[in-house]
């Protein structure tokens, strides 16, 4: 789901971009550190900023000349929630199950064993199969799915999910 949130942020600025033109360097450094930066556990993965709200005072950081800004804007994140139903696309076909991508959610499995009626058919190009419905489960695919759980994992700055395909309307999307 994608989040509408409002951040502090601290904005460290090199001293030989101080000048007349000082909120846009602070701006453009605040996105450079924001794509840097991936995601966070509260609020999600950072999509994007819509708007810089304050700008405070700068403080002079010892030793290094950089000048530290706190800056308050706001902007939109995309976060997996237990429940949701969401779409995503296949990226790999395993044995055991398949990997997704949901925005900028890498790592989404969805085991063979949340998906009823599916059986895996190895080949040059390996997919689950469903008889009953006759669809197929593939590489670049797109996948309607629930989210069952999820994971965050703070030393990759990233989150990890596991889906499944456990109610009405859910699978493959055609």
């Amino acid at each position: 789901m994608f989040l509408k949130v409002q951040l502090p942020w601290n904005v460290l600025v090199p001293a030989e971009s101080l000048g007349p033109m000082l909120q846009r360097s602070i701006v453009h450094h605040l996105l450079e550190d924001f794509a840097q930066r991936k995601a966070a556990k509260d609020v999600g993965y950072y999509v994007a900023v819509t708007s810089v709200d304050s700008i405070g005072d700068g403080r002079v950081k010892q030793g290094t000349g950089e000048v530290e800004f706190p800056v308050l804007f706001s902007g939109i994140t995309f976060k997996l929630f237990k429940g949701e139903v969401l779409l995503g696309v296949v990226q790999e076909v395993l044995r055991y199950g398949v990997f997704l991508q949901c925005g900028p959610a890498e790592i989404v499995f969805l085991s063979n064993k949340k998906m009823p009626d599916y059986r895996y058919v190895l080949g040059d190009n390996p997919m689950f199969l469903n008889d009953k419905l006759s669809s197929k489960i593939e590489r670049d695919m797109v996948v309607r799915f629930v989210v069952i759980g999820t994971q965050w994992l703070p030393e990759k700055r990233e989150f990890r999910a596991v889906v499944g395909l456990d109610a009405d309307y859910l699978g493959p999307v055609s």
